[in-house]
């Protein structure tokens, strides 16, 4: 049995070290130059920033026992369970369950899971067709492992995995980190902001990653980043207007970056964990559940099992 995953995020690796584990020759196709996904981590100023998935949380038992690794392995660790919540020039609380993050970034925890997987980086794939045929490569099972317009454009839109994705809608979102000489806002891991129209979440990635780093990443609506998708950077200076006033944060930053998730989450969840056809073409990801890290996790590593079952 072949198959090849399209896509190194967290549901494509997931997906790929459960058929691994049980002997499937399996490969992983990314067109990015690093496993990860939407828990991307980038270097700036020589330490990571979360520019992704701002945390991750654990309710799935099995989940939970990977987590564990990465926590005795230093990788991951738990950081908070409470957020706050500002709205309306008021400061309040979100408590929850606990969130967590890892010190390298989260897309270090993709790449410790991805350690021995054959991944295939900077390898960008055009079709995949009935057969299922990857860039005509036959193979017995194509994974595509990402958010639905993407997938879309690699199928036949004909086909019944086609038909499973279309007319489903994904919220965009411009993430900008920002650095300080110096820490200048009040103490808090990070905050939801509620009916903002330029912001919807501040992380303190300093207090995320445990170095006290003075570096906030603030992601935006999905408003303003149709605005700017067509240059991302131009959604820097909105965002630092509304840090200055949600955080009192006057001195201008030293460095930014902007990147932009042009399909962040999907608008409404699905109640099934992944869609294996009869025609081998398989797709996971977070938009197969509710859209959260441990879903994507969940839904590459039970796809990888329904692949086995049908296939034997």
């Amino acid at each position: 049995m072949v198959v090849s995953v399209v896509g190194a995020g967290l549901a494509g690796i997931a997906c790929a070290v459960e058929l691994a584990g049980v002997g499937v020759s399996v490969r992983v196709l990314e067109r990015a130059r690093a496993v990860g996904g939407r828990m991307a981590s980038r270097c700036v100023e020589g330490r990571p920033v979360d520019i992704g998935a701002a945390y991750f949380t654990v309710r799935d038992p099995e989940f939970a026992e990977v987590v564990a690794g990465w926590r005795t392995a230093a990788l991951a660790r738990p950081w908070t369970s409470e957020l706050a919540v500002l709205a309306g020039g008021c400061r309040g609380r979100a408590p929850g369950p606990v969130r967590w993050v890892a010190p390298c970034g989260l897309a270090s925890l993709v790449a410790d899971l991805a350690t021995g997987l054959t991944v295939q980086l900077e390898h960008e794939v055009r079709a995949v067709e009935p057969g299922p045929v990857v860039d005509g490569e036959p193979v017995d099972v194509a994974v595509l492992a990402m958010p639905d317009p993407q997938a879309l454009r690699l199928l036949d839109p004909s086909s019944p995995a086609a038909a499973e994705l279309s007319g489903r809608e994904w919220r965009p979102v411009i993430a900008v980190a920002a650095g300080w000489p110096s820490r200048q806002w009040p103490a808090l891991p990070a905050a939801f902001v509620n009916d903002h129209p330029v912001l919807s979440l501040i992380a303190d990635d300093g207090d995320r990653r445990g170095d006290g780093a003075p570096v906030l990443v603030a992601h935006t609506t999905a408003a303003l980043a149709r605005a700017h998708d067509a240059e991302p950077a131009g959604a820097v200076e909105p965002v630092l207007d509304a840090i200055r006033t949600l955080l009192g944060v006057c001195a201008p930053p030293v460095w930014t970056h902007a990147h932009r998730w042009r399909y962040a989450a999907p608008v409404a969840d699905r109640d099934r964990p992944y869609h294996l056809g009869d025609d081998g073409i398989a797709l996971a990801g977070d938009g197969w559940g509710r859209s959260r890290v441990e879903t994507a996790w969940r839904s590459g590593t039970l796809l990888a099992r329904a692949i086995v079952g049908q296939l034997g």
